[in-house]
């Protein structure tokens, strides 16, 4: 989630509400120490900065994150892209990629992101 906001270099309060409150009310994160998001959030900025940084995000994600949540975490990822009604093209790139990473299938991807486009919509 982290990754997605700050793909485009600038990280939108909108972004930061919703994943703060998606690690507090989604049960997937029941337990889930609140001060980790701070050290999350440095290691993520640490590695835009690295030249094979992308890689090495996955490569913790993969490590820590059990294959059975990755749809859940491009759709917790998708909500954080459209908190703010705004698609941008660095968000697309990167929720391309992880899509591609975590081998998610094209027709659930496009359930997952009419979803989070749906709840995110401006009036």
């Amino acid at each position: 989630m982290i990754a997605v906001s700050a793909s485009d270099e600038n990280i939108r309060t909108s972004e930061l509400v919703t994943i703060q409150a998606i690690v507090n009310h989604l049960p997937v994160f029941a337990g889930y120490d609140m001060d980790r998001v701070k050290t999350v959030s440095q290691t993520v900025f640490d590695l835009f900065g690295e030249e094979d940084g992308l890689d090495a995000l996955f490569g913790l994600i993969r490590n820590d994150l059990p294959e059975r949540l990755y749809e859940t975490a491009y759709a917790l990822a998708c909500d954080v892209a459209a908190a703010d009604g705004q698609l941008k093209e660095a968000e697309l790139r990167l929720l391309e990629e992880i899509r591609y990473e975590f081998n998610i299938d094209r027709l659930h991807a496009a359930a997952i992101e009419r979803g989070a486009r749906a709840r995110h919509v401006m009036p």
